[in-house]
């Protein structure tokens, strides 16, 4: 089983994404689910602050260097391409991409670790976490 294999997660919150909160390219990925979730399912968390952190710690993520996104589905954790295809395939308008995940974890992480491994470079950093609008604070934990 490799390190980024689903995990069982059956007392995390249901919904819940975790991500790279001064990371500009998983900012605006967190702005697409939110645009994108009429349902409000899913919540977040930057790994940045204690309960991000916390969670990173307890499933093998580097708090001071994540490799990976994660998210909580159906008792689960999943990671980097899974947890993105996952997120998507819960989206209106979006399942389609589910049907990627039909590839195996060894042809999608590659890409996945290749834009991770250059996000900053490519989309840059901000000093501090995005601060989420008054109406989607609540979905933000902290």
């Amino acid at each position: 089983m490799s390190r980024w294999s689903p995990q069982p997660a059956p007392h995390e919150l249901d919904g819940l994404i975790l991500f790279d909160g001064v990371c500009v390219f998983c900012s605006r990925w967190v702005r697409f689910v939110i645009d994108h979730d009429p349902a409000r399912r899913f919540s977040f968390v930057a790994i940045q602050s204690p309960a991000g952190r916390d969670l990173a710690e307890r499933f093998g993520i580097d708090p001071d260097a994540p490799e990976t996104n994660a998210v909580i589905l159906d008792g689960r954790i999943w990671f980097k391409s899974d947890a993105a295809l996952k997120v998507l395939a819960a989206l209106p308008g979006a399942k389609a991409f589910g049907a990627l995940m039909i590839a195996p974890r060894w042809v999608r992480n590659p890409a996945y670790d290749l834009i991770a491994r250059n996000r900053y470079r490519i989309f840059g950093r901000t000093d501090a976490c995005m601060i989420p609008s008054t109406e989607d604070q609540a979905r933000f934990l902290s």
